[in-house]
């Protein structure tokens, strides 16, 4: 247990992290935080705080499709948005060079594709976002995908019409952080360890 909560909060403050490092890249950056950055430019809170109220704003949605979150989820809202806005406070300005920029796109995604091995893997429930899709599903027996896509690409304008930040590098973390994920996921994925442990001990009762 106690490393599977070592595995949740090092994994959500990685993914705040690494998703500032895309923000400081200044090329794009994925839906949801094109929609905080939006709404943080509008409303002058840092995008980190209103990532926190965008993830309990979310999780209200969930009582309508009558998911219940779980620890990861609160978590989720509690640690991801504060680990970006300490973050963004100890970055360095972005730099003016390309290949610097990509060079912080790329590491911010690989570095949120690790975090989301780890916290997906600790298996205390979903984000509030990811249950949001989850839920849909369950609910209305839409296709996950469609689910995914449609909310993703609503609030991938909101974002935009609201000023938030969309480039080649909200195109390169849609195609690349799915397939990154599918590799990070079973190196952190505490469940086949459990159950391979819970073999060993049965056989040697």
């Amino acid at each position: 247990m106690t490393n599977r909560v070592i595995r949740l909060f090092a994994g959500l403050v990685l993914y705040g992290v690494g998703c500032a490092l895309t923000i400081e890249a200044g090329l794009g950056v994925d839906p949801w935080t094109v929609f905080a950055e939006g709404l943080s430019r509008q409303s002058g809170l840092g995008i980190g705080w209103v990532t926190n109220l965008v993830g309990l704003g979310v999780l209200l949605l969930w009582i309508p499709l009558r998911q219940r979150p779980g620890v990861g989820t609160i978590a989720n809202i509690l640690l991801v948005g504060t680990s970006m806005q300490v973050a963004l406070g100890l970055i360095p300005p972005a730099p003016e060079h390309v290949a610097a920029q990509a060079g912080l796109l790329v590491g911010g995604i690989l570095t949120v594709a690790v975090g989301c091995g780890l916290y997906i893997g600790a298996r205390f429930g979903p984000g509030p976002r990811d249950g949001l899709m989850t839920g849909m599903h369950a609910r209305y027996g839409w296709p996950i995908w469609a689910c995914r896509g449609g909310v993703e690409l609503t609030v991938l304008l909101i974002g935009w019409l609201l000023g938030g930040t969309v480039g080649i590098g909200t195109v390169v973390f849609a195609v690349a952080i799915g397939p990154l994920v599918h590799i990070t996921l079973p190196m952190f994925d505490t469940g086949p360890r459990l159950r391979a442990r819970r073999e060993q001990v049965s056989t040697r009762a």
